[in-house]
């Protein structure tokens, strides 16, 4: 805790999702109250995303809890709000298939687990990503509810929405100048002392030339640049009357390396059709890759007939019904987000993810940061992951929090460490 007595640094959080709140909780934990979070669109959560269809919750983007565990601080926030039950993915026994598809289906759901071809991903650094024991647990009542005990302690005056971000100018340290100016697209301007970047990194990677005044460090923008970014879509489709049988499991497409070869269609993008559970009317199917991105410009109409042309073909029954309502996510042409999750690239290289982490200026500059980054990408071994969002918010916070300790206070003011933007 900080001593109440001395003056408080100004810091502003760009973004509302898992980082952006756990940074923001995390200061305010802390006693650091002159927060103030930017988040572009109008709701909290960034690609937390819980939405209602039908009976069941759909969750248009992070799915569940990547191990079930109190050393999993996400899966600590579901507890304690009484969110969690069992995990529900087990692995379903296999008999009598054919080796060659198994093989191909397993390749697909790799394929979809990245967003992106598997020629594209560093098998090498693939490894580095670190699993926590538990299983992956869905929250029955929507991903969204473990926002709950952070959104209740930020002061809702200090979350504002509908504030996208066009341009963070940082570096001009005198005593008539902040150390950062954060300018929003409706002209409002923010001062701060500190700023925590957590946009997710295919935004990083479309506007960090625009973003940033003067421009990012040349490591940063390697990083930017290397470390991977996929697509990744769900579409959601309910029946009035279900064609399966309840919990007979996902189907699978086990797309062969000929058949991916024609990928003018973007039906070879899905790696699986699931069930959701506690419904009997829903399924999902998962659309990866480029396809994913080609999925968003089609309209509804020709995604209702797409997919059920395609169960029809692998189902074999001709007569199997169109879906009564569908929700689809759009990821990719969001401009906010620009895409799913990171994934390490053939360049990508843990140290890269440090890099991207790192707080600028860097510790062998005359001054303390002003810009520190946030989010899934920057986490190495936890990367893709709403807890990996976590424990980096948290992270960059406790920077601030022994800066602030340091200084007894804000930071120093000293001459210009960077030429100022026009």
């Amino acid at each position: 805790m900080l001593d109440p007595c001395n003056p408080e640094p100004t810091v502003v959080v760009i973004g509302a999702g898992m980082a952006g709140l756990s940074a923001a909780h995390r200061l305010s934990q802390c006693g650091l109250k002159n927060v103030t979070i930017l988040e572009a669109t109008h709701r909290p959560g960034g690609r937390i995303h819980s939405c209602w269809l039908g009976d069941v919750v759909a969750e248009m983007g992070a799915t569940w809890i990547e191990g079930g565990c109190l050393a999993n601080p996400a899966f600590t926030l579901a507890a304690q709000e009484g969110l969690l039950k069992s995990p529900l993915i087990r692995l379903d026994q296999s008999k009598g298939y054919d080796a060659a598809r198994v093989m191909y289906g397993l390749t697909n759901c790799v394929r979809c687990r990245c967003g992106d071809d598997l020629s594209l991903v560093s098998a090498d650094q693939f490894g580095s990503y670190v699993e926590i024991p538990g299983g992956r647990v869905r929250v029955p009542l929507g991903y969204v509810g473990i926002l709950a005990p952070l959104l209740r302690d930020i002061p809702s005056c200090a979350l504002k929405y509908c504030k996208p971000v066009s341009c963070i100018r940082w570096g001009t340290i005198s005593e008539s100048c902040p150390r950062a100016l954060v300018k929003c697209q409706d002209g409002e301007e923010f001062q701060a002392d500190y700023v925590i970047v957590t946009v997710p990194l295919g935004v990083l990677k479309h506007q960090h030339k625009s973003l940033f005044c003067p421009a990012l460090p040349v490591e940063k923008v390697k990083a930017i640049e290397n470390l991977g970014y996929g697509f990744v879509n769900k579409i959601f489709l309910e029946y009035e009357r279900p064609f399966w049988v309840w919990h007979e499991g996902s189907i699978r497409f086990a797309w062969s390396a000929t058949e991916l070869a024609d990928r003018c269609d973007w039906l070879k993008g899905i790696s699986h059709i699931e069930e959701l559970s506690g419904s009997q009317h829903v399924l999902c199917a998962w659309v990866s890759g480029k396809e994913a991105s080609d999925m968003e410009l089609a309209s509804d109409e020709e995604v209702v007939e797409s997919i059920t042309r395609l169960l029809r073909q692998f189902t074999g029954d001709p007569t199997l019904p169109y879906p009564t309502n569908l929700l689809r996510s759009k990821w990719c042409m969001d401009q906010y987000f620009a895409g799913s999750y990171s994934y390490m690239a053939l360049n990508s290289t843990v140290g890269h993810q440090c890099d991207l982490a790192s707080p600028v200026p860097g510790s062998c500059e005359p001054v303390a940061p002003i810009l520190f980054f946030a989010g899934e990408a920057t986490i190495p071994g936890h990367y893709s992951t709403v807890h990996g969002a976590r424990l980096s918010g948290i992270r960059e916070a406790d920077r601030i929090i022994q800066l602030t300790k340091r200084f007894g206070g804000p930071p120093k003011k000293q001459p210009d460490i960077k030429p100022a933007c026009p």
